[in-house]
């Protein structure tokens, strides 16, 4: 009796005639795959080299990769980057830009360090190597560190958010490229003897001059040096009249930006962020006052936040919260605001910090473009101590 396959040699089995020749089981197959995983696979034939570009193209959600206290580990090494190589290759998305925040004391070791300035730049400069060179090249990588991180834990959005005040923690933010959406790093120097901010360095960062620009996340450095939090000010309202949504504080250090060519100088002072690009983004923020000081109140005040309607899916929410705030303000008990925040958007995922000052008011930017506000805030009125802002930041649903 003859084989199946005719000519003496036996017949292709059938699972592997679909994966050679049809091309949407070959994605839905190769859906379930990590992005590592899948650039591995793309050089099998030029139809998995489709599909898999057709597989990264349709990953819109945001990724992360958080650590906390009780991932600590051996002091010469952060427990984020621990956590980084580790799950780098579970991640589904391939990263085009990251955004990562840590606490100060453990990731430039401070405590090692104090009063050794060349040893402090050398342990932070390690310590962000370590840590970058986990991630795609490709990648624009922001990253500061800041007294204390909010964090929620890898898994499911729904994972409790944590505010982590006191000890080794951090994350890592990876945003995939989404077509009509631009997510673009930018950087700021206070330099002493040309204190002129120029129009066209704003351009080039998306801030100005771009009708598209819907939020802006922005972080002053080393604001405790003499006239940083002014060159702070400056920075943020050269853009913060137009319809955007702005958001941010100010944090320790600035230990990373790739696509900056300026030197990094962890002493120096300066302004950095994100600016987020698009259509189809939706953004809004809400600010929670010195006087909102009590669980109802923060609930209340985080109810302003779900009125503006915005999609939880693929969307990412953010607290930057004062120094001030936290467990002590509550009467000791923690996690007030970030749980407050997970009981209105279960689905969200929270990341933020605990820093020195914060920027922000009551603003939404719908995806009409419309700017609203609840209540009326002028522009220097950003600027702010003793409170937190909350922001929402929506990439907007799939066509």
């Amino acid at each position: 009796m003859e084989p199946a396959g005719g000519g003496g040699f036996p017949a292709e089995p059938p699972g592997a005639f679909v994966l050679s020749n049809l091309a949407e089981v070959v994605e839905r197959v190769l859906s379930f795959l990590p992005a590592r995983a899948l650039l591995r696979v793309a050089g099998v034939s030029r139809l998995w080299r489709e599909s898999v570009r057709r597989v990264l193209r349709a990953q819109r959600g945001v990724a992360w990769i958080s650590a906390g206290p009780a991932d600590a580990g051996p002091p010469q090494e952060h427990c984020l980057v621990r956590a980084a190589a580790a799950e780098l290759q579970n991640v589904h998305i391939l990263p085009q830009t990251v955004l990562y925040m840590a606490d100060s004391d453990t990731f430039i070791s401070l405590e090692e360090c104090r009063g050794h300035k060349r040893a402090r730049k050398r342990a932070t400069t390690e310590t962000a190597m370590a840590l970058e060179k986990l991630f795609p090249r490709q990648c624009q990588i922001l990253g500061v560190v800041a007294p204390g991180i909010v964090v929620t834990p890898m898994g499911p959005g729904s994972s409790r958010p944590q505010e982590i005040e006191i000890g080794e923690s951090g994350f890592a933010l990876l945003f995939p490229q989404v077509e009509g959406i631009k997510i673009q790093p930018f950087r700021f120097v206070k330099n002493p003897k040309n204190l002129s901010l120029e129009r066209r360095r704003f351009t080039e960062a998306g801030l100005l001059d771009n009708p598209e620009l819907r939020a802006v996340l922005v972080f002053g450095y080393n604001c405790c040096k003499v006239g940083a939090s002014s060159y702070l000010q400056r920075v943020v309202r050269t853009f913060s009249d137009t319809n955007v949504v702005v958001a941010g504080g100010q944090v320790d250090n600035l230990v990373s930006l790739t696509s900056d060519t300026c030197p990094l100088d962890v002493d120096g002072t300066g302004v950095v962020g994100l600016s987020v690009s698009g259509q189809r983004v939706q953004s809004a923020t809400v600010l929670l006052s010195e006087d909102v000081g009590d669980e109802k109140a923060v609930e209340a005040a985080v109810q302003r936040l779900k009125a503006a309607g915005i999609p939880e899916r693929d969307t990412v929410g953010f607290m930057f919260t004062c120094v001030g705030r936290g467990a002590q303000f509550y009467r000791a008990q923690g996690n007030v605001e970030a749980d407050a925040f997970r009981k209105a958007f279960p689905g969200v995922p929270l990341f933020g910090f605990f820093g020195n000052g914060e920027i922000g008011c009551d603003r939404v930017v719908t995806g009409s473009f419309v700017l609203r506000r609840c209540g009326e805030v002028r522009d220097e009125d950003l600027f702010h101590s003793y409170t937190t802002v909350l922001a929402l930041v929506h990439l907007g649903a799939s066509r």
